[in-house]
């Protein structure tokens, strides 16, 4: 998935390469910032690498290989999301930044009250709102518990309770949260912490290619 803003050639141009199941948020955060995000493009990968995350550093890569000439400045929505350190190797090698943090559950909540969640309870098993909406696809059937729901207590044995990280304040989806708790066997949390890091980085994306267009234009 490819959602570009219409750009003026002359400024600076932001590509953000993102796991989809971040396409809305970073969506809505630049529909936010109107004007100043005119020249970021968003391509997403399937999030179903969440489940294989194997496959991100490859698909970035090639992404990079056929577009980082086209961009001033590249940044790659995902942390380090399980890639044993390829995912940086790639972004060396193309000269891109990915977020700051091991996954998407920590830049949502922010590094603080991250580790506060995790001291609290080690075996937390996280929701995001992506996630609470497709629980069913990428958790009942992704992990098979639909066919073989004896599973359940095998794959969550070392899980205590379910961490919902709310980005929206939606009661549909606090709900369905609980009850994908229920359906796991474990206890509900609920955290609502709205777009957290994510919208700081984009932000300081978008704001540092803006100031390099500034420059460019002044010392052109």
């Amino acid at each position: 998935m490819d959602l570009a803003h219409g750009h003026n050639g002359s400024n600076p141009r932001l590509l953000v390469v993102a796991c989809g199941a971040l396409a809305k948020e970073i969506v809505a955060l630049r529909t936010q910032m109107g004007d100043a995000a005119t020249n970021m493009t968003l391509q997403c990968l399937p999030a179903e690498y969440h489940n294989s995350p194997q496959k991100i550093a490859p698909a970035i890569d090639k992404i990079l290989t056929e577009r980082r000439a086209d961009f001033d400045q590249v940044l790659v929505g995902y942390g380090e999301c399980g890639t044993g350190g390829a995912l940086d190797k790639v972004l060396e090698k193309h000269a891109a930044e990915r977020l700051p943090f091991a996954h998407c559950y920590e830049f949502f909540a922010g590094a603080e009250l991250f580790q506060t969640i995790t001291d609290e309870e080690i075996g937390s098993f996280f929701l995001t709102d992506y996630l609470v909406k497709n629980f069913e696809r990428l958790v009942m059937r992704g992990l098979g518990l639909d066919r073989r729901p004896e599973l359940r207590d095998i794959y969550f044995a070392n899980y205590k309770r379910v961490v919902y990280l709310a980005q929206t304040n939606d009661t549909a989806l606090k709900a369905a949260a609980a009850s994908a708790a229920q359906k796991l066997g474990l206890n509900y949390d609920y955290r609502f912490v709205g777009y957290g890091e994510l919208k700081t980085a984009i932000t300081t994306a978008v704001n540092a290619n803006a100031e390099h267009g500034a420059y460019r234009h002044v010392r052109g």
